[in-house]
Protein backbone atom coordinates (compact mmCIF):
# COMPACT_ATOMS: atom_id res chain seq x y z
CA UNK A 1 0.00 0.00 0.00
CA UNK A 2 1.01 3.62 -0.53
CA UNK A 3 0.43 6.58 1.81
CA UNK A 4 -2.87 8.35 1.23
CA UNK A 5 -2.46 11.30 3.59
CA UNK A 6 1.26 11.98 4.03
CA UNK A 7 2.43 13.10 0.62
CA UNK A 8 6.10 12.39 1.03
CA UNK A 9 8.43 10.03 -0.76
CA UNK A 10 10.70 7.27 0.51
CA UNK A 11 13.86 9.05 1.55
CA UNK A 12 11.88 12.02 2.89
CA UNK A 13 11.20 10.16 6.15
CA UNK A 14 13.91 9.00 8.55
CA UNK A 15 14.07 5.64 10.31
CA UNK A 16 13.67 7.46 13.63
CA UNK A 17 10.55 9.56 14.21
CA UNK A 18 9.14 11.77 16.95
CA UNK A 19 5.37 12.12 16.73
CA UNK A 20 3.09 14.56 18.52
CA UNK A 21 -0.56 15.55 18.35
CA UNK A 22 -0.20 19.34 18.39
CA UNK A 23 0.99 20.86 15.09
CA UNK A 24 2.48 23.82 16.97
CA UNK A 25 4.51 21.41 19.09
CA UNK A 26 5.73 19.66 15.94
CA UNK A 27 6.93 23.00 14.57
CA UNK A 28 8.68 23.75 17.87
CA UNK A 29 10.34 20.32 17.97
CA UNK A 30 11.46 20.63 14.36
CA UNK A 31 13.36 23.74 15.44
CA UNK A 32 15.67 21.46 17.44
CA UNK A 33 16.82 19.86 14.20
CA UNK A 34 19.53 21.05 11.87
CA UNK A 35 18.88 21.33 8.15
CA UNK A 36 15.20 20.65 8.67
CA UNK A 37 12.84 20.57 5.72
CA UNK A 38 9.06 20.31 5.48
CA UNK A 39 8.15 17.08 3.67
CA UNK A 40 4.37 17.10 4.21
CA UNK A 41 1.61 19.50 5.24
CA UNK A 42 -1.35 17.71 3.65
CA UNK A 43 -4.33 17.15 5.99
CA UNK A 44 -2.49 19.09 8.69
CA UNK A 45 -0.12 16.18 9.31
CA UNK A 46 2.94 18.43 9.40
CA UNK A 47 6.09 16.38 8.85
CA UNK A 48 9.66 17.64 9.02
CA UNK A 49 12.92 15.80 8.50
CA UNK A 50 16.29 17.08 9.65
CA UNK A 51 19.31 16.06 11.69
CA UNK A 52 20.04 15.85 15.38
CA UNK A 53 23.69 15.40 16.28
CA UNK A 54 24.32 14.07 12.79
CA UNK A 55 21.46 11.55 12.81
CA UNK A 56 18.46 11.86 10.49
CA UNK A 57 15.21 12.38 12.45
CA UNK A 58 11.61 12.97 11.36
CA UNK A 59 9.12 14.95 13.45
CA UNK A 60 5.46 14.47 12.52
CA UNK A 61 1.97 15.41 13.71
CA UNK A 62 -0.28 12.43 14.45
CA UNK A 63 -3.45 14.37 15.21
CA UNK A 64 -5.82 13.44 18.04
CA UNK A 65 -6.78 9.94 19.14
CA UNK A 66 -6.20 6.39 18.01
CA UNK A 67 -7.60 6.45 14.45
CA UNK A 68 -5.58 9.50 13.44
CA UNK A 69 -2.43 8.15 15.10
CA UNK A 70 -2.85 4.80 13.35
CA UNK A 71 -3.05 6.49 9.94
CA UNK A 72 0.10 8.53 10.51
CA UNK A 73 2.14 5.69 12.00
CA UNK A 74 1.09 3.26 9.27
CA UNK A 75 2.02 5.73 6.53
CA UNK A 76 5.33 6.70 8.12
CA UNK A 77 6.17 2.99 8.27
CA UNK A 78 5.37 2.74 4.56
CA UNK A 79 7.82 5.59 4.03
CA UNK A 80 10.64 3.96 6.00
CA UNK A 81 10.20 4.83 9.69
CA UNK A 82 11.27 2.04 12.04
CA UNK A 83 11.21 3.65 15.50
CA UNK A 84 8.67 6.06 17.03
CA UNK A 85 8.52 8.11 20.19
CA UNK A 86 5.30 9.91 21.01
CA UNK A 87 6.00 13.22 22.75
CA UNK A 88 2.68 14.50 24.01
CA UNK A 89 0.68 15.67 26.99
CA UNK A 90 -1.31 13.81 29.60
CA UNK A 91 -3.48 14.26 32.66
CA UNK A 92 -1.69 13.14 35.80
CA UNK A 93 -3.37 10.59 38.09
CA UNK A 94 -0.87 10.75 40.96
CA UNK A 95 -1.42 13.53 43.49
CA UNK A 96 2.22 14.75 43.50
CA UNK A 97 2.20 15.30 39.73
CA UNK A 98 2.57 18.90 38.59
CA UNK A 99 2.34 20.67 35.26
CA UNK A 100 5.44 19.96 33.19
CA UNK A 101 6.40 16.75 35.00
CA UNK A 102 7.56 13.98 32.68
CA UNK A 103 5.86 10.60 32.36
CA UNK A 104 7.47 7.65 30.57
CA UNK A 105 4.81 5.11 29.63
CA UNK A 106 5.71 1.47 30.30
CA UNK A 107 2.37 0.20 29.00
CA UNK A 108 -1.07 1.46 28.00
CA UNK A 109 -4.60 0.36 28.84
CA UNK A 110 -7.58 0.97 26.58
CA UNK A 111 -11.23 0.04 26.02
CA UNK A 112 -12.38 -0.88 22.52
CA UNK A 113 -11.53 1.62 19.81
CA UNK A 114 -8.90 1.33 17.09
CA UNK A 115 -7.00 -1.66 18.47
CA UNK A 116 -10.10 -3.85 18.55
CA UNK A 117 -10.40 -3.45 14.80
CA UNK A 118 -6.74 -4.41 14.32
CA UNK A 119 -6.54 -7.36 16.70
CA UNK A 120 -10.18 -8.48 17.24
CA UNK A 121 -9.27 -9.25 20.84
CA UNK A 122 -7.94 -7.49 23.92
CA UNK A 123 -4.16 -7.10 24.02
CA UNK A 124 -1.66 -5.52 26.42
CA UNK A 125 0.04 -2.73 24.45
CA UNK A 126 3.61 -2.23 25.59
CA UNK A 127 6.46 -0.10 24.23
CA UNK A 128 9.84 -1.39 23.18
CA UNK A 129 11.85 -2.04 26.34
CA UNK A 130 15.17 -0.95 24.86
CA UNK A 131 13.87 2.35 23.49
CA UNK A 132 12.01 3.04 26.73
CA UNK A 133 15.22 2.48 28.69
CA UNK A 134 17.03 4.92 26.40
CA UNK A 135 14.38 7.55 27.23
CA UNK A 136 14.85 6.91 30.95
CA UNK A 137 18.63 7.13 30.62
CA UNK A 138 18.34 10.34 28.62
CA UNK A 139 16.00 11.89 31.18
CA UNK A 140 18.37 10.98 34.02
CA UNK A 141 21.34 12.35 32.12
CA UNK A 142 19.62 15.69 31.71
CA UNK A 143 18.75 15.81 35.39
CA UNK A 144 15.02 15.52 34.91
CA UNK A 145 12.61 13.92 37.36
CA UNK A 146 10.15 11.57 35.72
CA UNK A 147 7.40 9.09 36.56
CA UNK A 148 7.29 5.69 34.88
CA UNK A 149 4.22 3.47 34.67
CA UNK A 150 1.18 2.37 32.71
CA UNK A 151 -1.11 5.02 31.23
CA UNK A 152 -4.72 4.82 30.08
CA UNK A 153 -5.50 5.75 26.47
CA UNK A 154 -8.96 7.32 26.30
CA UNK A 155 -11.01 7.57 23.12
CA UNK A 156 -13.32 10.39 24.25
CA UNK A 157 -11.70 13.56 25.56
CA UNK A 158 -14.91 15.11 26.87
CA UNK A 159 -16.04 11.87 28.53
CA UNK A 160 -13.05 11.82 30.87
CA UNK A 161 -15.16 12.40 33.98
CA UNK A 162 -14.57 11.77 37.67
CA UNK A 163 -15.77 8.17 37.36
CA UNK A 164 -13.14 7.43 34.71
CA UNK A 165 -10.43 9.18 36.72
CA UNK A 166 -11.30 7.21 39.86
CA UNK A 167 -11.50 3.89 38.03
CA UNK A 168 -8.23 4.51 36.19
CA UNK A 169 -6.39 5.39 39.39
CA UNK A 170 -7.72 2.27 41.11
CA UNK A 171 -6.42 0.15 38.24
CA UNK A 172 -2.92 1.54 38.76
CA UNK A 173 -2.70 3.86 35.77
CA UNK A 174 -0.54 6.91 36.43
CA UNK A 175 -1.85 9.18 33.66
CA UNK A 176 -4.56 9.55 31.01
CA UNK A 177 -3.88 10.39 27.35
CA UNK A 178 -5.26 9.27 23.99
CA UNK A 179 -2.68 7.65 21.72
CA UNK A 180 -0.14 5.41 23.44
CA UNK A 181 -2.16 2.19 23.26
CA UNK A 182 -2.59 2.53 19.51
CA UNK A 183 1.08 3.35 19.00
CA UNK A 184 2.31 0.45 21.12
CA UNK A 185 -0.17 -1.95 19.53
CA UNK A 186 0.97 -1.02 16.04
CA UNK A 187 4.57 -1.42 17.16
CA UNK A 188 3.81 -5.04 18.04
CA UNK A 189 1.86 -5.65 14.84
CA UNK A 190 4.26 -3.97 12.40
CA UNK A 191 7.43 -4.96 14.27
CA UNK A 192 8.70 -1.41 14.79
CA UNK A 193 10.08 0.08 18.00
CA UNK A 194 7.84 2.44 19.99
CA UNK A 195 8.00 4.45 23.21
CA UNK A 196 6.41 7.54 24.72
CA UNK A 197 7.42 10.52 26.82
CA UNK A 198 4.53 12.65 28.10
CA UNK A 199 4.28 16.03 29.80
CA UNK A 200 1.67 16.55 32.51
CA UNK A 201 -0.77 19.27 31.40
CA UNK A 202 -3.02 18.99 34.46
CA UNK A 203 -3.57 16.85 37.52
CA UNK A 204 -6.97 15.31 36.91
CA UNK A 205 -7.36 14.33 40.57
CA UNK A 206 -7.65 18.01 41.48
CA UNK A 207 -10.21 19.21 38.91
CA UNK A 208 -7.64 21.79 37.80
CA UNK A 209 -7.92 23.27 34.29
CA UNK A 210 -5.66 22.01 31.53
CA UNK A 211 -2.91 24.54 30.98
CA UNK A 212 -2.70 26.42 27.71
CA UNK A 213 -0.42 24.78 25.15
CA UNK A 214 1.72 27.91 25.25
CA UNK A 215 2.62 27.21 28.88
CA UNK A 216 3.89 23.75 27.94
CA UNK A 217 6.25 25.27 25.38
CA UNK A 218 8.89 25.88 28.05
CA UNK A 219 8.80 22.19 28.97
CA UNK A 220 8.66 20.96 25.37
CA UNK A 221 12.21 22.03 24.54
CA UNK A 222 13.60 20.04 27.48
CA UNK A 223 11.39 17.02 26.76
CA UNK A 224 12.28 17.24 23.07
CA UNK A 225 15.98 17.00 23.81
CA UNK A 226 15.35 13.99 26.07
CA UNK A 227 13.50 12.23 23.25
CA UNK A 228 15.96 13.17 20.51
CA UNK A 229 18.93 12.13 22.63
CA UNK A 230 17.30 8.77 23.34
CA UNK A 231 16.31 8.13 19.73
CA UNK A 232 19.78 9.12 18.55
CA UNK A 233 21.34 6.34 20.62
CA UNK A 234 18.95 3.68 19.33
CA UNK A 235 20.40 0.96 17.14
CA UNK A 236 18.06 -0.10 14.35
Amino acid sequence: MEPQHIRAKPGDVAERAVISGDPARVVQLSGLLERRRLVNENRGFLTYTGEYDGRSITVACHGIGGPSTAIVVEELIMLGARAFVRLGSCGGLLKPMKVGDLVIATGAGYEGGTLDQYFHKKIEPKPDRGLTKLLKDSAKKQGGKFYAGTVFSSDAFFAEDLALVTASAKKGYIAIEMECATLFGLGKLRKVKTASLLMVSDNVTESAPIVDAGILREYTAKAGNVVLEGLNRLRI
